[in-house]
């Protein structure tokens, strides 16, 4: 373009006001890129599967305060009635929920001995209603029957003979085949054989932050504990109507407990991930506030250039200049300073993403962010200069060529 020589050297003239507008844009460039990277992130983290059917199912707690109770007899009462519930589909005694934060763990081994490495997973303590229960998906082996079900004493170590375990622990313990753990033996405590009867496709842990969250281990236990968490699937639409009838049912029947703590799986999922949505919505907002802060410097920049070359303007009009030759300098000369600014851009963007990456064990980017930020900011620097320039293209010879 003929006019990029004289373009050029006007910014040279004005290196400072250009360096700053081009800084900015890669600051913005940098932390936008990132943030939405981030962003992403945590989107996908908030639509991964459970594994479990979270429309229909809720949980709640008994406690049990009454000093004739027999905890064993008890549950078992609790549990034919819920289960015998119209509407009801299964119900079960868990020690832990899904994305709720807290629970148990501990680390299967395929060798025995205190000095084998082990792969950290989530304990489910359930009966054979569970797969039923939780709709969870069994994609080799088969279900506890009633038999392998123990009771499982406070402050009890022995563990029971039989685990189910899911897609990704197994693939964790047995790395070259996955669908081998079937049939294996692995060792819980260091030493204790448990056979791997079941695979599951999915089910998470407790804690969404872990890396590990995918890796839960189904273990044949009833707890006898005066305080335990009933979980309870519902036929479609209506866990609602249920769960006031359900809790009335097990108050009543016995006036020595306490029933408390009513929660769906929904509400669970979205406690679980209210950070990650504050977090998002912080995020959204400084890239939203850079982003403007970034335009209105652009504006301030070409609207000061304006007022320093009004004679030049003007006497570019009178040679001859049409209004839309006015426009399309101050718009290039925005591209040249978005240029600049956003090939510094690229190389912040992808040393924080790197650090990120490192930092926290990220995925990194993938290039179609870095060419959407380079897009966006193009985009908002030619609309933030276009009402300078067209204040520029405005502006008449013979007013110009008076201006001293």
């Amino acid at each position: 373009m003929l006019e990029s020589g004289l373009i050029i050297r006007a910014l040279m003239r004005n290196k400072i006001g250009a360096l700053l507008i081009a800084l900015q844009i890669a600051l913005t460039m940098t932390i936008m890129v990132n943030a939405i990277f981030m962003i992403q992130d945590r989107q996908q983290q908030m639509a991964r599967s459970s594994g479990i059917n979270e429309g229909d199912t809720f949980y709640l707690t008994n406690t049990i305060f009454a000093q004739d109770y027999n905890t064993r007899v008890g549950l078992q009462t609790d549990l034919n009635a819920i289960r015998k519930t119209p509407g009801v589909v299964d119900a079960i005694q868990i020690n832990a929920i899904p994305l709720s934060g807290g629970g148990w763990s501990s680390g299967l081994q395929t060798q025995p001995g205190e000095d084998k490495d082990g792969v950290n997973t989530a304990i489910y303590m359930v009966d054979d209603h569970a797969i039923n229960t939780l709709d969870l998906e069994l994609i080799a082996g088969e279900n506890f029957s009633p038999s392998d079900i123990d009771w499982r004493l406070p402050a009890q170590s022995a563990w029971p003979a039989k685990v189910i375990i899911t897609q990704a622990l197994a693939n964790a313990l047995f790395p070259d085949n996955g669908q081998s753990a079937l049939g294996k033996t692995v060792y819980i405590s260091n030493n204790q054989p448990m056979q791997v009867i079941g695979i599951i496709k999915n089910l998470q842990a407790p804690w969404n932050g872990w890396s590990g969250v995918e890796r839960s281990a189904l273990v044949p236990f009833q707890m006898e504990t005066r305080s335990g968490r009933y979980f309870i699937r519902t036929e479609p639409g209506r866990r609602d109507e249920l769960m006031p009838l359900i809790e009335n049912m097990l108050a009543k029947s016995d006036k020595g407990r306490i029933i408390r703590r009513l929660t769906t799986m929904e509400e669970t999922r979205e406690q679980s991930y209210r950070q990650h949505n504050a977090t998002n919505k912080i995020l959204m907002t400084v890239v939203s506030t850079l982003t403007l802060i970034t335009a209105f410097g652009i504006v301030g920049l070409a609207i000061f250039s304006i007022n320093r070359r009004t004679k030049q303007i003007g006497t570019r009009r009178a040679l001859g200049a049409t209004r839309w030759q006015v426009m399309r300098y101050f718009m290039v000369e925005n591209l040249f300073i978005s240029a600049v600014g956003i090939i510094i851009g690229c190389i912040g963007t992808v040393s924080l993403n790197y650090w990120l990456v490192n930092k926290f064990n990220m995925t990194p980017l993938g290039f179609e962010l870095i060419a959407l930020g380079v897009v966006t900011l193009v985009i908002v620097g030619q609309l933030a200069v276009l009402y300078p320039a067209r204040k520029a293209a405005l502006i008449s010879p013979a007013t110009a060529t008076r201006t001293v």
